[in-house]
């Protein structure tokens, strides 16, 4: 299977994607799936959804805040030490941040967005660099958004935040290549799953129409005619972790339906 006898760390494990990474990375066969995220009960009902779906691999759960280095150096350590290597590192959490425009926004605002998904993934990266070296082998993947590719003035800060991670990919890829350490990314847009079912929510609500209507218009802008289901976009996330990529580092894929077509 996809990830058979790996090890897999992923950051940011909450109720949308991150808990559909660990199950998936369990379903592909990992050896065993790290779990961590700042709140400890998202870490439980990730290890419950994992076992209640019949897996067996190994387990680690550690709350984590990846805007503090040493609880990264921390993750890392135990990892090794239960595991005894790290073959992919998943950064999958992220701050939003405020929505609004780009001219009206709180730089302050910002500033808390930069923190965890640009200067939190690099600590994360950073702090599974050494295992990987002395393995001669390793795969970090970057959960990254179409925000980047199709300009939302309400999602600005987001969007820059991970602009600025979309660049440091590019020059980790390159610098750590002649240790067989590949790092790409993902590009994500609308996902199915429950912080979008919420958002739908809320609008049909607020807006007096039905769920089913706002789905279509979303629907509409994408050439599949569907919104992608999040757990199709951990799959994606996954495959540049496997060894089936094992000569892809650099990478900007698109999981996205076709909402953003690179041209």
């Amino acid at each position: 299977m996809l990830l058979k006898d790996k090890t897999i760390i992923i950051s940011g494990i909450g109720p949308g994607m991150g808990i559909k990474l660990a199950l998936r990375a369990a379903e592909y066969q990992a050896k065993a799936v790290v779990l961590a995220a700042r709140t400890p009960a998202m870490l439980d009902q990730a290890e419950a959804a994992i076992r209640e779906a019949g897996h067996g691999c190994g387990i680690l759960k550690l709350p984590t805040d990846i805007t503090q280095p040493e609880q990264c150096e921390t993750l890392a350590e135990q990892t090794v030490e239960h595991f005894g290597r790290i073959d992919a590192l998943i950064n999958s959490a992220y701050a939003h941040g405020t929505w609004g425009s780009s001219s009206n926004s709180q730089m302050d605002d910002w500033r808390k967005t930069m923190e965890v998904n640009l200067f939190g993934s690099m600590n994360m990266t950073q702090a599974v660099v050494p295992q990987m070296k002395l393995q001669k082998s390793g795969s970090i993947v970057m959960v990254n958004t179409m925000a980047t590719r199709r300009p939302n003035q309400l999602e600005s800060g987001y969007a820059v935040s991970k602009g600025a991670l979309k660049t440091a990919v590019q020059y980790l890829a390159e610098d750590l290549g002649p240790f067989g350490i590949r790092v790409n990314s993902t590009f994500n847009g609308w996902m199915w799953g429950a912080p979008v079912i919420q958002y739908f929510k809320s609008e049909a609500e607020r807006l007096g129409v039905s769920i089913e209507s706002l789905v279509e218009q979303i629907a509409q802008q994408i050439p599949l005619r569907q919104i992608p289901d999040d757990a199709d976009c951990a799959s994606a996330a996954l495959y540049l972790a496997s060894d089936y990529a094992k000569v892809i580092t650099g990478a900007q894929l698109d999981v996205n339906g076709g909402h953003y077509l690179p041209h």
